[in-house]
């Protein structure tokens, strides 16, 4: 009788175990599933941050070319103040010559067209934006998560295909 008592105590623990042993591997795969989801985001932001340093690049490139053509622009636009210069000294001596009153000279006929204007601009557009700083959580997060990339381009082994599209931002 003893015997039978001892056997049901360990009968009735071994399914208490074994329902908490079930319990834990449905936690487990919930847990791993949840990570799954969280290195798909994870990922997703790696290649948005990517994409927006591609556009970054893109676009310094794009103020370059500009900042040249502007440049361009100046040294056109000097060189035909230059051959203007003389040649309205020279009519405006054959107006005095003729009685007549000299012609106004450009920057009194439109302020745009003095050369002092041209420097200003030019100024102003030569100073480039700075780029804010990263922080360095982000700076942090963003080397982690790529060298991640790096990782798991290494492992074959990984058969998981999951692709979850990036959350809406904020």
């Amino acid at each position: 009788r003893n015997k039978t008592l001892q056997m049901e105590k360990i009968k009735t623990r071994l399914k208490a175990e074994f329902e908490a042993l079930e319990s834990e591997e449905r936690h487990l795969k919930e847990y791993k599933q949840e990570m799954d989801l969280l290195l798909q985001e994870k990922m997703a932001h790696v290649e948005e941050l990517r994409l927006i340093h591609a556009d970054i690049n893109v676009m310094e490139n794009t103020i370059k070319q500009s900042e040249n053509d502007l440049n361009k622009l100046l040294e056109s636009t000097r060189r035909l103040h230059d051959e203007y210069k003389p040649l309205k000294e020279h009519v405006d001596a054959l107006r005095m010559t003729l009685g007549l009153q000299r012609l106004p000279d450009l920057c009194e006929e439109e302020e745009k067209l003095s050369l002092d204007y041209f420097e200003k601009q030019k100024a102003e557009w030569q100073t480039e934006p700075q780029e804010p700083p990263i922080p360095e959580s982000l700076a942090a997060a963003a080397a982690a998560a790529q060298q991640l990339q790096v990782a798991r381009k290494q492992d074959t082994r990984q058969t998981a295909t999951f692709r979850q599209q990036p959350p809406p931002m904020k």
